[in-house]
């Protein structure tokens, strides 16, 4: 008689625990669709495309892997990739570096630090197409800078520079996201690490390395993705600098203005999905190796 009045009870939690699994499921499915279609059949599409002849109205010929067979052939793209992995070398280390160094700085207690987060982080939020024009203007040969060090040098129009002062240029303008994203992680730290440190006298600097900067560890991982991930895919800098040429000589000609060339100016779209999917393994590759390098939690 006790099973019979408790079958309805047991029925009744088993639909209750549907009916919320349903909801969760309906909650992710707009999200999930939306990945579906802008994220993962764009991937898949350009796989398939990647081995055709592909133009304006569709396959022309069929090409296998010939396609990926002309990359490995292709000095252009070797010199864009070449660019492009020497621009990450540069810019990632300086705007992790400064990101971590001014959200030391407003997250400690100083007068005005809302001010100084506000003025930190104002070069993200402006266009980055707005920040290279007047950076064209001050780099010129008669801009602003030369004036000041009493230069003639076009520094965007001079190949031994042109790709060093995009560093320099984005490596500011991203810092002050970075910031962000270590400010948050500086945050989560427990004071009480820092009190122990306190009493056992340590200096700020002695805290800082042995403390602080080991602590953000998944800040460093998240921040290093990012800006990799970023790095690999420059693309607006290195148009408006070169007109779209990537000149002078190449010299800021990246493998997303290459890929952008071949596709818009050839009209070559089964060649630039093969660097689109070259583009994309290699930087998955560079995500996975800092996933086992820097994100692993510690185990001690």
């Amino acid at each position: 008689m006790a099973t019979v009045e408790n079958a309805p009870r047991h029925r009744s939690v088993g639909s209750a625990k549907l009916r919320e699994a349903l909801v969760a499921y309906a909650f992710i499915l707009v999200p999930m669709g939306v990945f579906l279609l802008f994220f993962i059949w764009p991937l898949a599409y350009a796989v398939y495309i990647s081995r055709y002849d592909w133009g304006v109205f569709g396959k022309i010929e069929t090409l296998g892997f010939e396609n990926y067979r002309e990359l490995y052939r292709d000095e252009i793209f070797h010199k864009a990739l070449k660019n492009t992995l020497l621009y990450t070398a540069l810019v990632v280390p300086i705007q992790m570096a400064l990101g971590l160094a001014m959200a030391v700085i407003v997250n400690a207690g100083i007068r005005g630090k809302t001010f100084f987060r506000s003025a930190f982080y104002f070069p993200s939020l402006a266009s980055s197409a707005a920040i290279t024009a007047i950076a064209i203007y001050i780099l010129s040969a008669d801009g602003l800078l030369n004036a000041i060090i009493g230069g003639n040098r076009p520094w965007f129009g001079d190949s031994d520079t042109a790709l060093f002062s995009i560093v320099g240029l984005n490596a500011w303008t991203t810092s002050g996201t970075m910031m962000l994203f270590y400010l948050a992680s500086l945050q989560a730290i427990p004071t009480d690490v820092y009190e122990a440190a306190a009493i056992d006298r340590a200096g700020a600097w002695r805290t800082f390395w042995k403390i602080t900067f080991p602590l953000l560890k998944p800040g460093h991982f998240f921040v290093g993705v990012v800006s990799v991930v970023g790095a690999l895919k420059v693309f607006d800098q290195a148009f408006i600098v070169s007109n779209g040429s990537g000149g002078p000589n190449s010299s800021t000609l990246t493998a997303v203005l290459y890929l952008y060339r071949t596709a818009i100016g050839d009209i070559r779209f089964g060649y630039a999905a093969a660097m689109g999917i070259v583009l994309f393994v290699l930087i998955f590759t560079v995500t996975l190796v800092q996933r086992l390098l820097f994100g692993r939690p510690d185990t001690a």
